[in-house]
């Protein structure tokens, strides 16, 4: 038997185990977890520190070291995330629906765990604990896959989990990881029908392309996030300046940070020369069309490819539109449906680029930053899904659950 096939075979027998899990013991775990991390907490930034090492001598870049990176803050937040899990309501049983039909059935819809759940991302080791925190609340077992680059950490992550999980009495085997870094068994775990209920891809562009295409397993798909940011000529400009840093220059490395800068030519003279210095005091380059280049000459030349790319670096492109309509049009060509803002005063345009920009968060007046599960009340995330089918945007308990029908009969039978 090969090692996916006899990780997926306990993840299933665990997963049966627990669905006839209630919410007190599921919370007590996600509890017990919490404190074991933090007592824990040096051993796992030890191990930590091998994977950041192996990432400088391997040449990683700054933002996915900066993503790959614990701390002790990261450790509290990882913590307190569980502890934001455990206080949630639990989605499970719960009946969304319950209708009595003429011949007397009552049919009603349940909500129920969605099975096993395959996780497969790359150098975030914190994806480890979110994940294990909200498919376990959901009553799932799960399979994780993390990236070589963070192996150490999600080993000593992991074992921590499943210690505190013993300790409590719960299946140990709700949580497991692919210890083994060789890449072909991460197809075979796309592969694994017979056991595994659904993929969620977290990584780069490659990653998830190489999931959606190769996985025979239903996929969720994870996007990566060119998202932009659209100053309308009623914004305010200092208003602009700060939301505009912070989206792009908050953390480098993650989804929801900013990638692309869209003005309207009617405040753009005013707008991007504020901007501009104030990313390049950070080192920050703009690459922009022929109309923002005239405007600050902090402005390089952009190609077509940068108004599609995610730079995960100091780096965003700028483009100058005439009015509402050509932003809106822009934005929807080269957004990777992840979030994108309006900064704007007026009512009007804020509610038309609600309504018509195709992304999974649109926000106004804010830093495309805050798509995240911890921010959106979640407690943490499994993904923010650009797709349509199922869940879209952060993706948190709910998420991670199926319904199936009941129906209450007394000695029914179709005619």
């Amino acid at each position: 038997m090969s090692e996916i096939v006899e990780l997926c075979k306990k993840a299933k027998a665990a997963s049966a185990l627990m669905s006839r899990l209630g919410t007190e013991e599921k919370n007590k775990a996600l509890l017990a977890v919490a404190d074991a991390l933090l007592r824990h907490s040096s051993e796992i930034i030890k191990e930590n520190q091998i994977d950041l090492e192996n990432g400088e001598k391997n040449g990683m870049s700054v933002a996915l070291m900066d993503r790959l990176r614990l701390t002790d803050a990261r450790m509290e937040g990882m913590a307190e995330g569980l502890r934001q899990v455990a206080a949630l309501d639990d989605p499970i049983g719960e009946i969304l629906s319950m209708k009595k039909r003429p011949n007397g059935l009552v049919i009603g819809q349940m909500r129920v765990p969605m099975g096993v759940i395959g996780i497969i991302y790359e150098s975030r080791p914190n994806v480890t604990v979110d994940s294990f925190a909200l498919t376990f609340k959901a009553g799932n077992a799960t399979i994780l896959r993390g990236g070589s680059d963070c192996i150490y950490s999600n080993i000593i992550l992991t074992r921590v989990i499943r210690e505190a999980l013993d300790s409590c009495g719960v299946p140990v085997d709700a949580v497991q990881l692919v210890e083994n870094t060789d890449r072909a068994l991460v197809t075979e775990l796309m592969r694994q029908n017979d056991y595994v209920d659904l993929l969620i891809p977290r990584g780069g562009a490659g990653l998830i392309r190489s999931v959606v295409e190769n996985a025979t397993v239903p996929v969720i798909e994870t996007g990566t996030g060119n998202c932009h940011i659209y100053i309308d000529e009623t914004a305010d400009l200092d208003e602009a300046v700060k939301i505009v840093r912070n989206a792009k220059l908050q953390r480098l490395g993650v989804c929801n940070a900013a990638e692309s800068l869209v003005l309207h030519k009617n405040i753009a003279e005013q707008a991007l020369p504020l901007i501009a210095a104030d990313l390049a005091s950070d080192n920050c380059e703009i690459r922009g069309d022929e109309a923002a280049q005239a405007i600050s000459n902090l402005v390089v030349p952009a190609s077509e490819e940068d108004y599609g790319t995610e730079y995960l670096a100091k780096i965003i492109s700028a483009k100058i539109v005439d009015n509402l309509d050509e932003a809106i049009a822009h934005i929807n060509k080269y957004s990777t449906g992840h979030s994108e803002a309006i900064l704007t005063k007026d009512y009007a345009s804020a509610q038309r680029f609600l309504r018509e920009i195709d992304s999974a968060c649109v926000y106004v007046n804010a830093s495309t930053r805050f798509t995240d599960g911890f921010e959106f009340g979640f407690g943490a995330e499994i993904g923010i899904s650009t797709q349509k089918l199922h869940a879209r945007g952060p993706m948190g308990l709910l998420a991670l659950t199926s319904t199936k029908y009941i129906v209450y009969g007394d000695g029914q039978i179709r005619p």
